[in-house]
């Protein structure tokens, strides 16, 4: 067992070190990517331009009831965009595709005689009054590149209506190809504009940046994209068309509108319009969207701008929705510890984990290399050694030669004396020859051959 000590630490030793080496860019590539289990909801409602979430009745919306009567109304309101992203097939290990249903809904209006009505909607299937709640309702599908979270152009579609059963989904979406960030920023974000893309104009437009904060104790950059106007009715629907309520055309005196050559039954048309001024609030490290503010106007007015068009006319605008949208303190917690927890795993991987397996790694070589040392300078005369370092090559002595190992020393066995008498035995066959004995046979002499010349060498060639 003495043996294997010594060899398990440098093994572990040089394996933690490895490790450590490898970590920073094997481990932490895998991490910093889009995750496959995304799954955000993110709720907002209208606060007032001061941002106070006290106001009951800080938006204004187009009153539907009233596109059937004499003159449009518009009512004081309080709305709720919810959104929730999940990711959908297809995905894969550098492809993620998010789903991003979004609704907006109306929960109270107050009429210009201050009624106050709260709002509900019906359920899908079920038929839709000019009461009802529901004011939007859409789901976006992009896929993006995990590593930089960017559009890759597999899909990009905006379905606007129910999907029927067995129908097609590509009957009810449009295609819209994008090219900026919606619902994550990349990692390692810079204090540099990147394109954000607009759901409700379908454009992509700049987010500058324009200051640090913190959030929830986390420090974000703040972006801003002005989304420019943007006539909606130029934007078709699955069928190619117009969609519903972006064109409207009704007599100038359910506008209000009078002046100079126009009548009170004469119909005009207008186009809706919407422009928007976003806020994004991004956690650098990880590209994770903390907290977000969006100040959005869509309203009615000509798209005739020329002087041929009458005054007022030309300088009618009527809102029908006008609001600033600002995340719940609950969503902002949530994606707070989001980002909190997928920084805390980088920083992990990218600098902690590294530093401790390399500071493990090198105590457990040190104490091997000072197991080989004590085992190196251990005295002979201590005794045998089961270390795996304990051989030693044989020794110089004084006159300069080395001692040779000892051969084994045989040792004579002794054996107890016998104490009794020793007994001779007679021999059958006594020699003929005193001295003797029948083995010993004479001495022949062999005659020399050769006299007179020299003796053979046994050794010469014949």
């Amino acid at each position: 067992m003495r043996r294997i000590w010594p060899a398990l630490l440098a093994l572990f030793g040089f394996a933690f070190i490895t490790a450590a080496i490898l970590i920073p860019t094997v481990l932490v590539s895998q991490l910093r990517v889009v995750p496959l289990d995304l799954d955000i909801t993110s709720d907002a409602t209208t606060v007032s331009a001061d941002g106070d979430a006290g106001d009951r009745f800080p938006a204004v919306v187009l009153d539907r009831c009233s596109l059937t009567e004499k003159k449009v109304r518009q009512l004081d309101a309080h709305l709720t965009q919810q959104r929730r992203s999940v990711i959908i097939d297809p995905s894969s290990k550098t492809r993620a595709t998010v789903q991003s249903a979004q609704t907006v809904r109306i929960d109270r209006v107050r009429d210009a005689d201050g009624k106050e009505t709260d709002l509900s909607f019906a359920a899908a299937g079920e038929q839709r009054t000019c009461k009802d709640g529901l004011l939007s309702a859409t789901i976006d599908r992009i896929s993006v590149n995990r590593k930089t979270s960017v559009p890759d152009g597999k899909v990009h579609s905006i379905q606007f209506e129910a999907l029927p059963e067995g129908g097609n989904l590509e009957d009810v979406s449009v295609d819209v190809p994008r090219q900026g960030f919606q619902y994550k920023f990349g990692f390692d974000v810079k204090k540099r504009p990147y394109l954000y893309f607009d759901t409700n104009t379908r454009t992509d437009n700049p987010a500058n940046f324009v200051g640090e904060t913190t959030l929830k104790g986390v420090k974000v950059y703040e972006f801003v994209s002005e989304v420019p106007e943007t006539d909606l009715s130029e934007l078709p629907n699955p069928q190619g068309e117009a969609s519903l309520g972006t064109l409207l055309t009704q007599p100038a005196s359910w506008w209000g509108i009078t002046g100079k050559g126009i009548k009170p039954g004469d119909p005009v048309t207008m186009h809706r319009y919407a422009k928007a001024t976003r806020h994004v609030f991004v956690e650098p490290v990880t590209g994770t969207i903390l907290d977000g503010k969006e100040d959005q106007e869509q309203y009615y007015r000509s798209p005739d701008q020329s002087e041929a068009m009458p005054t007022a006319i030309r300088e009618y605008k009527l809102h029908a929705l006008k609001g600033t949208f600002k995340w719940a303190d609950s969503t902002v917690a949530r994606q707070a510890d989001k980002a909190d927890h997928y920084k805390g795993l980088l920083n992990m991987a990218k600098f902690w984990l590294p530093l401790i397996l390399g500071i493990l790694g090198a105590l457990l070589i040190l104490a091997w290399l000072l197991l080989f040392l004590r085992d190196r300078r251990k005295p002979a005369g201590d005794g045998p050694s089961d270390s795996a370092f304990d051989y030693e090559a044989p020794s110089a002595t004084a006159a300069g030669t080395t001692t040779a190992w000892s051969a084994p020393q045989a040792t004579e066995a002794e054996y107890p004396a016998d104490e009794g008498a020793t007994a001779i035995l007679p021999r059958d066959d006594e020699p003929t020859t005193p001295g003797i004995g029948p083995w010993d046979r004479p001495t022949e002499q062999i005659p020399n051959l050769n006299q007179g010349d020299e003796p053979d060498d046994p050794l010469r060639k014949r």
